[in-house]
């Protein structure tokens, strides 16, 4: 399979074609190899427009999905970025492409492991991990010029609020178990301005200030 066309029709097709304009988010996705963030026996389906299994109950999100998020934090570049859920690495390695530096947290260690695999060998060495409840954030780090939750909350996280610079975004999946909304939350000087996007279907966000269990 052809993939760096597969990964140039995804672009086209799913991100120009709907309505992904930052030109930084569309020569990230241009770079990255996706196939390589999913098993051997997925990768000819890795630039298809839908989830994917990545083993543990969760899933490498859509593309587009990907893109939105990524395209609504509105990073400059020279950012310091917190997400909530490595699991597979690709969007770590896309926010990677768009940051000065990317913390990423992730609960389960197995996905951390093979994430960082990847990502080593691709030499994103501006990608820093941590195996812990997410929904805690990265206090010590903060503030964060931009956070994003690739993990849907039934509420938002006010220790990730806290930890978001001023000025700067939140983006998160909030809703019940199977339909959320996407949001777009930004820091005011006193308090913050909450936009709806769109709606979605993501995994639960497991921990203390999200969904406390899976079932």
């Amino acid at each position: 399979m052809d993939f760096d066309a597969a990964r140039e029709k995804m672009v086209l097709e799913q991100l120009v074609d709907r309505g992904i304009k930052n030109q930084e988010v569309i020569r990230a996705f241009l770079k990255v190899p996706r196939h390589l963030f999913v098993e051997q026996a997925l990768r000819e389906r890795a630039y298809g427009d839908y989830p994917l299994p990545i083993g543990l109950n969760q899933t490498i999100s859509q593309p587009y999905m990907v893109a939105l998020m990524c395209e609504l934090l509105e990073l400059k570049g020279n950012e310091k970025v917190l997400e909530i859920g490595t699991g597979s690495g690709y969007e770590t390695a896309i926010l990677a492409e768009l940051a000065e530096r990317v913390f990423s947290i992730e609960r389960l260690d197995f996905l951390t492991q093979n994430a960082l695999t990847v990502l080593d060998k691709l030499k994103y060495n501006n990608v820093v991990t941590k195996v812990t409840d997410g929904t805690y954030g990265w206090r010590e780090e903060s503030p964060f010029d931009g956070i994003v939750v690739t993990a849907a909350s039934p509420q938002i996280p006010k220790r990730l609020l806290d930890q978001l610079a001023v000025k700067r975004h939140l983006v998160i999946p909030i809703g019940e178990a199977f339909s959320q909304t996407l949001f777009k939350i930004t820091k005011a000087e006193k308090g913050f301005d909450t936009k709806s996007i769109t709606g979605c279907v993501f995994v639960k966000l497991i921990g203390k200030y999200g969904w406390e269990n899976e079932n």
